[in-house]
């Protein structure tokens, strides 16, 4: 199950790094990449307060959502912002995949997809069942887009779940990331939390017993991460349900080859703040 949910992430993922975002989300009214993304990002939800945005996505510090909402909405409405992200969408996919965009696997893979996300419980998921009443899209790469975010989305606010279980909140679970070596060093400023803030968030892990002296993840603190992971995924397993094991392992050959051009295109860096590992892609 690892993989498929490895490669529903990097085909979504693209949309972080595309070089396309600067000039569509200018051209939309938004002003920086953080306005950027903040606001494309959450306006599935509708016109949305910086605590809101702070909620759901969990992981940034509230100081860095505020600097971009509700600012944003007074430059770029929620429906403008949603069309300038599928619009960076369309434009990195035809550069990185090509040809395959119209491909007979891209059309399975997004069908199968579609099917999984028509199928998933949306009961305490607020931001997987925000995306999955969005339009569908005609074309499709562009449908695979919509289905692989509302799946990974899916399987986010499982996560968060499983945090808020832990009693991680979310600079410690930055903290954590780091520690285990999935997060970059500079995941502290990537999520704009401040020196203070991350300090405390670590002296509490320490204290705590989860993370050793030095700062590296301490037995405790690794046997308690990986039960983090362990109910992530299995709350995450309604979501591909429908699909039996011949369907999800059916998606994930779909998905290789358009998941190995993004990987030869260095359309993800690895590692990367959202602590996605390097996508294996020695079976397809």
């Amino acid at each position: 199950m690892e993989e498929i949910w490895r490669r529903l992430e990097g085909y979504h993922a693209i949309v972080y790094f595309a070089p396309e975002t600067e000039a569509v989300y200018t051209a939309a009214g938004l002003k920086g990449f953080w306005m950027g993304y903040f606001a494309t990002r959450s306006a599935v939800l509708g016109a949305v307060s910086a605590d809101v945005v702070t909620a759901s996505f969990y992981n940034f510090a509230p100081a860095r959502v505020a600097r971009a909402l509700p600012d944003a909405w007074a430059f770029c409405s929620p429906d403008t912002a949603l069309k300038a992200r599928l619009k960076v969408v369309d434009q990195s996919l035809r550069r990185l995949v090509g040809d395959l965009v119209a491909d007979q696997l891209t059309a399975e893979a997004a069908a199968l997809a579609r099917r999984a996300v028509e199928a998933s419980p949306r009961a305490g998921r607020t931001l997987f069942a925000a995306h999955a009443v969005l339009p569908v899209p005609a074309e499709p790469h562009l449908e695979l887009w919509w289905a692989a975010t509302a799946l990974r989305e899916f399987r986010g606010d499982g996560h968060i779940a499983a945090l808020m279980a832990a009693g991680l909140d979310g600079c410690e679970a930055n903290v954590m990331s780091v520690a285990m070596g999935v997060a970059p060093q500079q995941q502290r400023d990537y999520r704009g939390w401040t020196e203070q803030e991350w300090t405390a968030a670590t002296d509490r892990l320490r204290d705590r017993g989860w993370l050793a002296a030095d700062g590296t993840l301490s037995a405790e603190g690794r046997r308690r991460r990986d039960a983090v992971e362990a109910t992530t995924e299995e709350l995450a397993k309604p979501a591909l349900a429908a699909l039996g094991p011949e369907g999800i392992s059916r998606l994930t050959e779909c998905l290789h080859p358009l998941i190995q051009r993004i990987v030869d295109g260095d359309a993800i860096p690895f590692p990367n703040a959202m602590g996605l590992p390097r996508i294996r892609l020695n079976s397809g």
